[in-house]
This record gives C-alpha cells, sequence and structure tokens, in this order.
C-alpha cells in the first residue's frame, strides 16, 4: 500500500510527450548526439525548348516543331538540422505561432496544436527566407524567428562582426 501511494504522486508528474503529425514523425529522424535532422526532396528543375524546323522540299514553306527537354537541376534530397519532436510542445507551439503572425505568415489564431495552417505558414516563412521547402521546422529557422538560442560558435561569428 505504501508503494501504491508514492506511485501515484509521481504519476502525476510525468511529462507528457506532445503528439506531432505522423507525417512529420517521418520525416524527422535521431541522429548521432542526440541532434534532429528533417528531410526534403528539392525537384528537378526541366526545361523545355522548342525550335522550328523547316521540311525539305519545294513549294512552300513548311515548318514542324521540336520540343526537347533538358535538366537544368537534378531532384535531389537535403537534410537540414532541426528541433527534436520533445522539443514541440504546446507552449513551444504558441510562441512558433506568435513569431509566425508577427511576421505575417500565420493567419492565427495562436492555439499551441502544430495544424496544417501552422505547418503550412512554417513552410512559406522557410522558403521566403532561403530555407528549406518543408513543413518541418529547421533549426535555422527557429533562430532566424528569434525562438530558439544561437550556439556559442553562432555567437561568436556574430559578435566578430
Amino acid at each position: 500500500m505504501f508503494r501504491l501511494l508514492l506511485a501515484l504522486p509521481l504519476a502525476a508528474c510525468t511529462v507528457a510527450v506532445p503528439e506531432l503529425p505522423a507525417f512529420m514523425e517521418a520525416e524527422i529522424e535521431t541522429g548521432t548526439e542526440g541532434r534532429c535532422h528533417g528531410r526534403d526532396i528539392t525537384p528537378a528543375v526541366i526545361e523545355t525548348v522548342r525550335e522550328q524546323i523547316r521540311e525539305p522540299g519545294d513549294g512552300p514553306a513548311r515548318y514542324r516543331t521540336i520540343a526537347r527537354q533538358r535538366i537544368l537541376h537534378e531532384r535531389r534530397e537535403v537534410l537540414f538540422e532541426t528541433l527534436c519532436p520533445p522539443e514541440f510542445t504546446p507552449a513551444f507551439v504558441e510562441t512558433l505561432q506568435r513569431a509566425l503572425v508577427t511576421r505575417g505568415f500565420h493567419p492565427g489564431p495562436v492555439t499551441g496544436e502544430l495544424d496544417r495552417v501552422t505547418r503550412d505558414a512554417v513552410q512559406a516563412f522557410q522558403r521566403s527566407s532561403g530555407g528549406p521547402d518543408s513543413p518541418v521546422l529547421s533549426l535555422a529557422s527557429a533562430q532566424r524567428l528569434g525562438i530558439r538560442a544561437l550556439s556559442p560558435d553562432q555567437l561568436e561569428v556574430m559578435n566578430r562582426r
């Protein structure tokens, strides 16, 4: 009976890990040293060139159109550092939403839920600021938003400027 009484107060103190949407769990991998990485795939850029070629023969000129495609940039997979899933608490997501509202990327309301509107806002912010084209928040984007501390190395570089 004594053990049961101790277990009840401890059970109330456990911190629940927030649930991430299933697609985000699949896109965030925990790597070495406890760092997490998101995965993004940049699409290939293909250019279509059309050319008019004159048909051989006498009489009025006749042309045919030939279309060719060439790949300007190959499709590639991009890995970027992100926050690990336990950090996506409702309080952190509220802070993220407020930062995105302030910059005009999130229409609101601030709910603390990592919903589709928030993920779309994250993707729009990252796309506009040169980050990954992904709804997974990169560590660099969190730092640009001012919601994640800079590392000592980053602070040192900033202080040199």
